[in-house]
């Protein structure tokens, strides 16, 4: 798959250089893939973890907290609100 393809797909636009230098990257990756291809898994069992139970602190909701102090610690906030990046076009 040529990296073009790869960039065209993720819509990023590459420059040359990063062309050649992502080219390179993404061949080594497919020759280490093609490596492990080669790897005999006959009568391996596959690896499995077993947990008896997943591993959860306790759920302590905060029902008072102050707003300013929370949005002081965003990069942007309006009022009560956070500021994102617009992700949707209308």
């Amino acid at each position: 798959m040529k990296i073009e393809k790869v960039a065209q797909l993720a819509r990023i636009r590459l420059t040359e250089e990063e062309k050649e230098y992502f080219e390179r990257q993404f061949q080594s990756i497919l020759s280490f893939v093609e490596q492990l291809q080669g790897v005999r898994t006959e009568g391996v069992e596959p690896y499995t973890p077993t947990f008896e139970e997943t591993p959860m602190r306790e759920d302590d909701p905060v029902r008072n907290f102050d707003p300013t102090l929370i949005l002081k610690q965003a990069p942007d906030g309006e009022g009560n609100f956070f500021v994102v990046p617009r992700v949707v076009e209308y």
